[in-house]
């Protein structure tokens, strides 16, 4: 029996830990993004800007997203596509376009050019091959929730801000699979956006995201990162983004939203590529990380197991009531948010699906120790 005390009085300390790590993270960061307030309409002068796109034999998405980039509403802007060695009909289309748009720069790579490389190199040509300094990036899957897109990313811009991230989110289709890799991505975008908010960016998307040519080049660009295959979006702002030249624009008409995929495997192998970058990022962004996804990971094993062991009086009670507080504290935050993002209809499903998580994520931890590297296309 005396056994049995200790037993529970040690899963009993670990649940509360669990308990204040994750109520410090709802209401000390995700009540950040809960009741942010939406700005209006950016206006005044408007710098020059960049809209730099990586593409890969995405001639149907190019032809059927980019006029999307094209007809925003500001003054002067570049869209400088690199055409990464495909070999469908995305040269033929882009000579199209260029014929109706001056403000388009197409880099042109060819298989035979260049040997082995991912997606690094070709974002490395299309900042060269940039006219402007504010540089905006996106993928060709993508197109912008609005006409004023640029205009609120290319705000986040200042003399001390050189970094800018946005929420990107899976466009809305049928099916259970399209809702969970939408929640996935709008949980994601809880913690990092939260972050940013905080002054502790760790993190962007590279389907809606910038920063300054200075910064890419005063950082000698992807040098130091060339032997990850991914990372050339979240691992690098990882690596410049600093408390005060970092900041998050967030907005329903500052999105840009891309098809999910249509089959588990290829979500899976998607986020398999995302997750191996993340024990590359810097020391106190793996903390914040792991403390978070450990405690989400552990609290509902804890307080179930306390629940079923009770051997102090009112335990089950107390047990009870602090397991009510976390999940009405979870539910308040999370719909603030979806307020926020105007992923309303997430909400519910959040609330029990993100649990599903909790096995999937381990699972893709663990396969990517055996994994070799990923290409990204």
């Amino acid at each position: 029996m005396q056994g049995l005390f200790f037993l529970v009085l040690a899963l009993g300390i670990a649940a509360l830990v669990c308990w204040l790590v994750l109520m410090g993270f709802y209401w000390l960061s995700f009540s950040r993004l809960a009741w942010y307030k939406t700005p209006p309409v950016p206006t005044g002068d408007f710098p020059p800007v960049s809209v730099i796109i990586c593409a890969r034999n995405e001639a149907q998405n190019l032809h059927r997203y980019l006029p999307a980039v094209f007809s925003q509403d500001y003054p002067v802007f570049q869209v400088v596509v690199v055409n990464d060695c495909s070999w469908d009909e995305s040269e033929h289309i882009l000579e199209e376009f260029q014929a109706k748009h001056k403000n388009l720069h197409v880099v042109n790579l060819k298989e035979n050019e260049i040997r082995e490389h991912d997606k690094k190199l070709a974002l490395t040509l299309g900042i060269k091959g940039a006219k402007y300094p504010l540089l905006i990036f996106t993928d060709a899957d993508c197109y912008p929730s609005s006409p004023q897109w640029l205009k609120y990313m290319a705000s986040g811009f200042s003399d001390t801000t050189e970094v800018v991230l946005g929420y990107a989110p899976y466009m809305k289709s049928g099916g259970l699979l399209n809702r969970f890799i939408r929640m996935d991505a709008f949980l994601n975008a809880i913690q990092y956006l939260s972050a940013s908010l905080a002054q502790k960016t760790y993190m962007a998307v590279g389907r809606n995201m910038g920063y300054t040519s200075r910064i890419f080049f005063a950082n000698k660009g992807f040098a130091s990162q060339y032997h990850i295959q991914s990372g050339d979006d979240d691992l690098f702002v990882n690596k410049i983004a600093t408390r005060k030249n970092a900041v998050a624009v967030i907005h329903p008409d500052a999105c840009t939203y891309t098809p999910g995929k249509k089959k588990f495997r290829q979500w899976v192998w998607q986020k398999k590529r995302h997750l191996s970058t993340s024990r590359h990022y810097g020391g106190a962004a793996r903390r914040r990380l792991g403390a978070f996804a450990l405690a989400d990971t552990l609290v509902f094993p804890l307080f179930l197991t306390l629940m079923v062991l009770p051997v102090i009086p009112y335990q089950q009670i107390a047990v009870a009531s602090a397991w009510g507080i976390l999940f009405l504290s979870r539910a308040i935050l999370l719909f603030g948010c979806s307020r926020t993002l105007q992923e309303k209809d997430l909400w519910a499903f959040s609330l029990f699906s993100s649990w599903v998580l909790l096995f999937i994520y381990p699972y893709l931890h663990f396969v990517n120790l055996f994994t070799k590297r990923h290409k990204w296309k």
